[in-house]
């Protein structure tokens, strides 16, 4: 080994030993004759010190240090001199003074700072050049963490009877959630694999072959556009399948994962001591979300049949359409005293980014209620207002009106902007959320046909019956997502087992039994065979870590992320190939230009 010790390890027991270190010369101090080194390496820092008195040899060879030079210094432990000690160091109370040095490896200049004396360096260069990078302590901590989650992880589960199951990366391309990565075969031309966006079948095939509890920290491929919480190409989520469950069976063992890995691997608190449950179209109408942010109030108000009473046609219109549309409220306590008159009229601009058309408020006044609209409503709808969103002197509340699913999406959007804005969001604080009962159906946006709304393979609420239902969009099923912070760090589902259930449900969507039997054949003929009830969650991983650690963007919990613009800066991926191995794989690319 080139080091006796680490650079965390050091303390005052160490006093007079003579100790070797080897590492990264982080930063360099000269102090007349005498040089300080902060020697860095994974357990961060120790400074060194060359004194020629000491040793003139030394002293010289570090005179020729440079940043980031990997250097090897012996020398003996000594208190630090009283006054002197520095407590942003892990090695404080002490200091090394060098008698023995040697260069093991000259570097370059850095591109960027690594020891936070400059703003942080731009994302693709910081990509371009990740192994200095991950010098940075933040970087690094990071995948330290992710170290020690992954084996928290696994033991948790192993100790609870689930099997760690590996399961194939090359496998079939299936019509599921987002575009498949596709990979050619040589070997039978034309043909292709695809990358799996989950385990998904696999998984369920499982439940058949007797192992009722399995567990995998998956890796998902899927050819979608990253963006903060998204990462581009691949991500990873903890995936378990469980025969013969019910929905509280899965929450019971997801909630006690949480519990405890919140507990051992972060210091933050979770919020109301216990994980909240709302339906789908509950969180929708109170919170404009499927993942909404429990960490504050400002909830959404329903005051669609007070505006129905108002004389501007423009509300009566919208209110008159109590399925289709909707006039939600938001209160901002003392918003008065808060925001500018400006402030508040730009926020109209705001929302009309998410399809809004506008955005009225009224201000509380020590006289009531006042806006220019207040021509249209009789005193006493106002006060139907007051008392409905609870409001008092110098709050102010914001409305929008619309057809339903615009007014929820853009008055969603500004609650959380809002609370960015106040400043409401505890990061210390996790407020989980189950949202139960989702759509079985939706309409797809691009063919305006029916559509699955989440996964093909849940179970409806009602089973096969609720297929007869007229209106297909008003179909349930038994499928769940844990929100936390803003955010869906798992989805998971009571499987449909029953392979005529299943065939009735892709039958609805347009898709008959024979494509069934062709795209999802193995799963088709296994429940042939006898299949348990079973269920399924999957936590997105590095979401729930993103969160842990205080990031605002996932790629900086993966050692090796892609950029904002999917590419792999280091590797310079995705590349183009050479023509021959086009050829043999029968590919030719088609130039566009």
């Amino acid at each position: 080994m080139l080091r006796t010790q680490n650079c965390n390890d050091l303390n005052t027991s160490f006093v007079w030993q003579e100790v070797t270190l080897a590492g990264w010369v982080s930063n360099r101090r000269d102090h007349g004759w005498i040089i300080f080194i902060d020697l860095r390496d994974r357990y961060w820092l120790t400074q060194v010190v060359f004194d020629p008195n000491d040793n003139k040899e030394a002293w010289e060879i570090a005179d020729s240090f440079r940043s980031e030079f990997v250097i090897q210094v012996t020398g003996k432990v000594r208190a630090r001199p009283e006054g002197q000690a520095n407590p942003n160091m892990n090695t404080w109370e002490i200091e090394v003074i060098i008698t023995k040095a040697t260069i093991l490896s000259k570097s370059k200049t850095p591109p960027f700072e690594l020891d936070n004396h400059g703003e942080l360096a731009n994302e693709e260069i910081r990509y371009k050049h990740r192994y200095i990078d991950l010098r940075r302590k933040k970087a690094l901590d990071n995948v330290m963490f992710r170290s020690k989650f992954l084996n928290y992880t696994r033991n948790w589960f192993t100790a609870r009877d689930f099997l760690d199951v590996q399961t194939p990366i090359f496998t079939v391309s299936s019509p599921e959630w987002a575009r498949d990565f596709l990979i050619p075969s040589r070997l039978h031309p034309g043909k292709f694999y695809a990358l799996p966006q989950a385990p998904q079948q696999y998984k369920q095939l499982l439940m058949v072959g007797w192992i009722d509890k399995y567990f995998q920290i998956a890796p998902c491929f899927r050819d979608e556009d990253p963006r903060a919480d998204r990462h581009a190409c691949e991500f990873y989520q903890i995936d378990c399948e469980m025969s013969f469950v019910e929905q509280s069976d899965i929450f019971a063992v997801v909630e006690s994962y949480i519990f405890d890995t919140v507990k051992e691997l972060s210091d933050k608190t979770i919020k109301f001591g216990k994980f909240m449950s709302m339906s789908y179209a509950e969180a929708m109408e109170t919170y404009g979300s499927d993942k909404p942010d429990l960490r504050y109030e400002m909830k959404l108000v329903d005051v669609l049949d007070i505006f129905a009473k108002s004389t501007n046609e423009i509300f009566a219109s919208i209110a008159s359409d109590s399925v289709n549309n909707r006039i939600k409220a938001i209160k901002v306590t003392n918003g008065d005293n808060v925001f500018s008159k400006t402030q508040m009229k730009n926020f109209e601009d705001y929302v009309k980014r998410f399809g809004a058309k506008g955005l009225g408020y009224f201000q509380m006044k020590e006289d009531g209620l006042k806006w220019p609209l207040n021509k249209f409503f009789e005193e006493s709808d106002l006060q139907e207002i007051v008392d409905r969103v609870e409001l008092k002197e110098w709050d102010v509340v914001f409305f929008g009106a619309g057809d339903k699913d615009t007014v929820l999406g853009y008055m969603g959007k500004f609650r959380s902007h809002l609370a960015d804005l106040l400043e409401l969001k505890n990061k210390d604080e996790l407020a989980l959320a189950w949202i139960t009962d989702f759509p079985m159906f939706e309409i797809n946006d691009i063919t305006w046909k029916v559509d699955f709304g989440h996964n093909p393979f849940s179970m409806p609420k009602w089973w096969i019956a609720a297929f007869e239902k007229e209106n297909l969009l008003e179909v349930e099923s038994v499928q769940y997502d844990l929100a936390c912070n803003g955010f869906e760090i798992l989805s998971g589902s009571i499987r449909n087992h029953d392979i005529a259930a299943l065939v009735k449900a892709f039958e609805k969507v347009g898709r008959t039994e024979e494509e069934v039997k062709d795209k999802f054949g193995a799963m088709y003929e296994a429940f042939q065979y006898w299949v348990p009830p079973h269920g399924w969650f999957a936590i997105g991983m590095d979401r729930f870590m993103m969160i842990l650690k205080d990031e605002d963007n996932i790629r900086e919990v993966y050692a090796f992320p892609k950029s904002g613009k999917a590419q792999d800066m280091m590797m310079n991926a995705p590349a183009i190939v050479e023509d021959e191995q086009l050829k043999e794989l029968h590919i030719s690319v088609i130039d566009e230009e």
